[in-house]
């Protein structure tokens, strides 16, 4: 089979991938396919994919898929050459941009983020004061975003908010379910699969709308696609192959639920079609490219920056980072 998935932190390999010839139609001769080797992490950053995995053999492109656990599983891939492609925290485009030749393709998520409870203690912001919480995403989009609320409501985050850092989201779920964790930030679909199994808890505070309330000229964007810039000049029909298929794949997820909760149950992406179902519209999926990725990713960087340089890798990307198709 000529197209291969890889889940990596305990998921399983099966095929997949692709659809669309659209590029043929505008250009009246068929565009050209490359091998892509694509890479996106595990949870809400992964389910924009779905319909392009479940395509398999439609497409001209010849994929292969990476399903990650921990964002810094990514940049290896790179410095090894070993991937094209991937869909990555928000900060993460801009680091990875700082330290080799990458350049951001698209918004693919939205915030996403939701501070959980089990104490029903916590309804504000405030409330998390002397309290801890636990997060996966150290040195990613959550931390930086948490710290960015946190102290934009007077919080400093180590001093008023202890914060718990841990490797997956997984990891968290397991301790909400055990009580060894009280109060946690997690995304979609993990809030959906945490609230199936824990009883009393409860979604506390969505971070996207404290993040409004002190900011509100950029959102908060939860996931980017990044390419080589070497793989983008020397396959420009693939790349536009690409970003057709992703999209339509986007809008087919959006648009049908149902088989798209199916989708992420059997690649494993969520547990299960029900928890599927509930998480999705809650996803906040999307598919942003060109000047209006540009204008809202450089915003919602340049708010990192300010708050912390090193959030984004201690420099902002300049415009060549942002993809024009």
């Amino acid at each position: 089979m000529k197209k291969f998935l890889t889940l990596r932190k305990g998921l399983i390999g099966v095929a997949m991938i692709c659809c669309f010839l659209l590029l043929a139609a505008c250009s009246g001769e068929p565009a050209d396919g490359a091998e892509v080797r694509v890479a996106a992490m595990r949870g809400p950053t992964a389910m924009g994919l779905l319909h392009l995995m479940d395509a398999a053999d439609s497409s001209q492109n010849e994929y292969s898929f990476e399903i990650l656990g921990s964002p810094d599983l990514v940049p290896p891939l790179f410095v090894q050459n070993a991937v094209d492609v991937a869909a990555v925290p928000g900060n993460l485009a801009a680091i990875l941009h700082n330290r080799m030749d990458v350049r951001a393709l698209a918004i693919v998520t939205l915030g996403v983020l939701h501070v959980v409870d089990t104490t029903g203690d916590v309804h504000s912001v405030e409330d998390l004061r002397g309290r801890t919480i636990f997060v996966s995403g150290q040195g990613a989009t959550p931390e930086f975003a948490l710290n960015y609320v946190l102290t934009q409501n007077g919080l400093t985050p180590g001093v008023d908010v202890f914060v718990d850092f841990r490797a997956e989201h997984t990891e968290i779920a397991a301790m909400l379910q055990t009580g060894a964790a009280e109060i946690a930030l997690l995304p979609e679909p993990f809030v959906s699969t945490v609230s199936a199994q824990v009883d009393g808890l409860r979604v506390a505070l969505d971070l996207s709308e404290e993040w409004n309330r002190v900011q509100p000229d950029y959102g908060l964007i939860m996931s980017v696609v990044v390419a080589r810039a070497d793989f983008i000049e020397e396959n420009p029909d693939a790349v536009a192959i690409f970003l057709e298929e992703y999209a339509a794949s986007v809008e087919f997820v959006n648009a049908n639920i149902e088989a798209a909760a199916e989708l992420a149950a059997r690649f494993e992406i969520i547990p299960n079609p029900a928890i599927a179902r509930n998480a999705i519209p809650r996803t906040n999926i999307v598919f942003k490219t060109g000047e209006e990725m540009q204008r809202n990713l450089s915003g919602f960087l340049r708010v990192l920056y300010e708050a912390e340089p090193q959030s984004v890798g201690g420099e902002l990307p300049e415009s060549a980072f942002y993809f024009m198709p």
